[in-house]
């Protein structure tokens, strides 16, 4: 592969400097907002009931209460997941125009971050199903074209363990990459492209969210983004790191 400044990134700048602060703020913000939507951020109309009522088949109580409060954890981890899954892309198509090696191991910390809130976007979703609807999973578009997402994300990993050749493994993987961020936009516009969906379309004209719904959502939004910033950091150190020590490693055996 192509051998260029990109290949000996800078270890220890201001960037590393700031991602265990970023990882620390990003935590508490996140925190702080789910602490504020299950103190002051009221229910959304017709999320509360009187008494037990049967929805969707199912007695419900105070059950809407946890499904409410889920989504201001749920959304945010969700569109990390798809910004991390883009920056992933985005480092592949760098490398496809410059086979150099750099811009693979970034597109792979990328993906490898969005798999973690992938998983968090699938289990707080599931929390949601549950306690929403009263059923651990069903094969609603939106859940379905996500789990796709997953199942794609997965691949990805298996396939650069499955090649042993590296050049031929980052290209691999360069595409697969490219390929699921078309999943992203599927995900995120199937509500819309399909009404009769049960999940609902959050960002429209009429969703009528109040300062106290939109504010914990953009607590957790930034809270999280610091934190994949700052995991992203700290995992391409400790690959930069590991390089390094390989190359040294090669060159006394030589």
């Amino acid at each position: 592969m192509a051998g260029n400044r990109a290949k000996r990134p800078r270890v220890g700048g201001a960037l590393d400097r700031f991602a265990p602060v970023g990882l620390a703020v990003g935590a508490v913000l996140a925190l702080v907002g789910l602490v504020y939507a299950f103190t002051v951020t009221p229910l959304v109309n017709g999320a509360s009931v009187n008494g037990v009522e049967v929805i969707n088949g199912v007695a419900v109580s105070n059950m809407l209460l946890l499904s409410q409060k889920i989504f201001y954890w749920h959304m945010p981890v969700a569109a990390v997941s798809f910004v991390a899954i883009a920056f992933g892309a985005y480092y592949a198509v760098r490398f496809l125009m410059t086979k150099d090696a750099a811009y693979d191991v970034r597109s792979k910390l990328c993906m490898e971050i969005g798999l973690v809130f992938v998983l968090c976007t699938m289990f707080t979703g599931l929390l949601w199903t549950r306690f929403e609807w009263g059923v651990w999973w069903t094969w609603e578009p939106r859940l379905t074209t996500y789990f796709i997402l997953m199942l794609l994300v997965f691949g990805y990993f298996i396939l650069r363990n499955a090649v042993a050749d590296p050049e031929r493994r980052a290209v691999y993987a360069s595409v697969l990459s490219i390929l699921i961020l078309v999943d992203v936009p599927i995900c995120l516009m199937v509500t819309r492209l399909i009404p009769s969906s049960v999940h609902p379309v959050v960002f429209r004209a009429d969703s009528g969210m109040s300062f106290e719904m939109v504010l914990p959502i953009l607590l957790s939004v930034v809270g999280f983004a610091l934190v994949a910033i700052g995991l992203f950091r700290l995992r391409l150190r400790a690959q930069i790191l590991e390089d390094r020590l390989t190359a040294v490693q090669e060159a006394l055996e030589d």
